[in-house]
């Protein structure tokens, strides 16, 4: 058996007592309740990774675990200790706390001793600057937590070599990696691996959800070309120490019951237009399909001249029904950046965080997102303002008895949008700007950001190279494409019906107004490379980019949109009311960038000629188009025509393609006998996931999508 097995093996042992991150914090705390902010949380880091003890699995090669966040302690001093670390605060997800790519070229290159080296260069700089030589000792003092934390586990493995079923050689292994990465540069490519495994250890430490791993291809490779070289690694050892990292990710499913996104790059292009596609990112690619698990979020930079042989290579991945890599069109991705004024080396470094948003690597302060829901403001244009399920406001527009024309009714709706996108700015700049940036400071990840550590700055506080951005994701393309081409192909050719007559079978959910129900069913729908729908998608993507362009986050960065949904369609449909293109109250909204599922009915073709009619370059943060092939087509044979179809695809301005592998016969099975199916992962959306583990709601969602063939 392989590293991955044996290890998902070895989870099946709980931790004892109960997971309580926060009172090692709070050991911490304590030392100093009167401290300056940034030394408070400083110590509670320090705390957070050196008292937990350090645990090694017996089948490990690369240490570094979740379980020492398990404790038994008095639950009254448990109780205690959440008071006090909670009225110290936390950022959260829309305050800049995590979804973050750390700068892992800069930390395998220098390695500890370099970043000290560098944070006492830069205190040297700023002698005459108490708060950011003061800011400087605490980021130091995290960074030598670190190293205690890395030669803790190198103790470990030396302790263990006398404990039955523990392998001598892998513990050796163990302990010299760690004692070397504590005070020396790595040497090597399981060096290089180990360390950066041990920062991403201490970033899920501090609770941090959905830290990227970035372009590992990139980084690790002069490390794993050096090793190659001299003959101390073969490329099927360097895919078994990369197993024994991404199964490890899997601690969160094994030990919490939630799966951790952890996004890997691999691939892409540099400034020249040359592949970077190298040995590595077979590996990296042999190593997911090892592991079986959902938890590695794997993203493939596809750019013009990828090979066809690392395409097929990902789609063999995809077609074991893992549904991931994700597949990332470099061009488009570029452009859209290009678009912000980051510099080009910059650009051609981005790599992806949580599902599939495309992130400036090391150099912005981490990444925030909110939910658009923009077939909500359908439900305004035809209530005058009012919506329908929920007591929300949008503007009045007037009574669509007013409108005479195809053109009135869209600047009524542009009206409506152009609301509706300021109201979400005030929302999320409220919130993004209630903490107060001096006080809720994060000492130990800004070591990973450039160039807080030259500039003596914390990461959301002027010392990222980059301000932060946000992306707002656009909800139901396809939804509002088929409402738009439902009401001007009813009401404006062919006369059928009138916008009031829309206006009351929306209010009643269609009942009684069957006719008119099947009239806009059999409307034209997105998705079948059809002109007379297909240009309310460029309208779409172009209004809205203009839209959400005109502002900026607090701190100067931009605002990006975002074709992506996860699991939110379905929630955002629960809340809107029946809309114009036949869906009912409640329905889910189509998913992401892709077609309402069911309604692309012409073939895989038309699918790819109508996604790819808007203009991806305005879309900085990412898109998600979620197809559904049957297993037949990842064969030999057939896999190749589904490699040109992807080609296409990206030539013709495709952002992102995703893609389920998995029979529907499969799925419902599945769903009337999970117990049958433990392991069964599917691509939810941006994410892939344990099947069995997902509401019901969810599962239908994935069932109901357009099987391709």
């Amino acid at each position: 058996m392989r590293t991955a097995e044996l290890l998902k093996n070895e989870f099946d042992e709980k931790p004892h007592g109960i997971y309580a991150p926060h009172y090692f914090k709070y050991l911490g705390y304590r030392k100093n309740l009167a401290a300056p902010e940034v030394q408070a949380r400083a110590n509670a880091i320090c705390s957070l990774f050196t008292v937990p003890e350090a645990h090694i699995y017996r089948n490990d090669w690369i240490a570094g675990s979740i379980r020492p966040l398990w404790c038994e302690t008095d639950e009254a001093e448990r109780t205690y200790a959440q008071r006090i670390v909670q009225s110290f605060g936390d950022r959260t997800f829309i305050h800049n706390a995590d979804h973050f790519s750390p700068d892992y070229r800069n930390v395998v290159s220098n390695g500890i001793p370099g970043l000290l080296e560098q944070i006492k260069q830069s205190q040297s700089m700023h002698q005459g600057d108490e708060k950011k030589v003061a800011y400087l000792e605490e980021m130091k003092k995290t960074l030598l937590a670190l190293q205690n934390m890395i030669l803790q586990y190198a103790q470990k493995a030396a302790e263990l070599q006398s404990q039955e079923g523990y392998d001598i050689q892998k513990l050796d292994f163990i302990r010299q990696n760690c004692m070397h990465i504590a005070t020396k540069v790595p040497d090597s490519f399981a060096q290089a691996l180990q360390l950066v495994w041990m920062c991403h250890t201490s970033f899920l430490y501090e609770g941090r959800y959905a830290m990227a791993l970035g372009r590992m291809d990139q980084y690790l490779y002069p490390f794993y070309r050096q090793d190659i070289e001299r003959g101390v690694l073969t490329s099927d050892f360097a895919t078994e120490l990369l197993e024994n990292v991404y199964m490890k990710i899997y601690e969160s499913r094994a030990y919490k019951n939630v799966d951790d996104v952890v996004n890997i790059c691999i691939g892409g292009m540099n400034r020249k237009g040359a592949c970077e596609v190298n040995e590595l990112s077979y590996c990296i690619l042999q190593a997911v399909k090892n592991c079986n698990v959902p938890g590695p979020n794997l993203s493939a930079r596809i750019s013009p001249n990828t090979p066809d042989r690392f395409l097929d290579e990902c789609l063999k991945v995809i077609g074991t029904g893992l549904g991931y890599p994700a597949l990332m069109n470099d061009s488009i991705n570029i452009e859209a950046l290009k678009r912000y004024g980051y510099d080009e080396d910059d650009v051609y470094d981005y790599s992806m965080v949580g599902c599939i948003e495309n992130f400036i690597t090391g150099k912005q302060p981490p990444w925030s997102d909110g939910r658009f829901d923009t077939p909500r403001f359908l439900e305004y244009l035809f209530n005058e303002g009012r919506g329908i399920l929920h007591q929300s406001v949008g503007i009045n527009t007037g009574s669509v008895s007013e409108i005479g024309s195809m053109q009135d009714l869209m600047h009524r709706f542009e009206d409506q949008l152009r609301y509706g996108v300021a109201e979400y700015f005030a929302y999320f700049n409220n919130e993004n700007t209630r903490l107060n940036p001096v006080e809720y400071v994060q000492p130990f990840l800004s070591c990973f950001c450039a160039d807080c550590i030259g500039r003596g700055m914390d990461i959301c506080n002027g010392g990222s190279k980059y301000p932060s951005v946000h992306g707002a994701a656009l909800m139901g393309i396809g939804t509002v494409c088929d409402s738009l081409a439902a009401i001007e192909k009813v009401v404006f050719v062919d006369k059928a019906a009138t916008l009031e007559e829309i206006r009351d079978a929306l209010l009643h959910n269609f009942e009684g107004y069957e006719t008119l129900h099947k009239q806009l069913l059999t409307a034209p729908k997105y998705g079948n490379d059809d002109p007379f729908v297909d240009k309310y998608a460029v309208w779409f993507v172009n209004f809205l980019s203009s839209l959400f362009s005109q502002y900026k986050t607090h701190d100067g960065g931009g605002i990006y949109i975002a074709m992506a949904a996860n699991t939110s369609n379905i929630y955002a449909g629960k809340e809107i009311a029946a809309t114009p293109d036949g869906r009912l109250q409640g329905e889910p909204l189509s998913d992401a960038a892709s077609p309402t599922y069911g309604r692309d009915v012409r073939g895989a073709t038309a699918t790819v000629n109508s996604v790819t009619t808007p203009d991806y370059t305005k879309v900085a943060c990412g898109t998600v188009v979620n197809q559904k092939f049957s297993p037949a087509m990842f064969e030999d044979g057939k896999r190749q025509k589904l490699l040109a179809l992807i080609k296409v695809y990206m030539k013709k301005g495709g952002q992102e393609i995703q893609i389920n592998a998995t029979s529907r016969d499969v799925l419902l099975d599945a769903m009337e006998h999970p117990e049958k199916y433990p392991h069964l992962v599917v691509r939810v959306s941006g994410f892939s996931a344990l099947y069995v583990t997902l509401d019901r709601d969810v599962q239908l969602d994935i069932l109901h999508r357009t099987q391709q063939s």
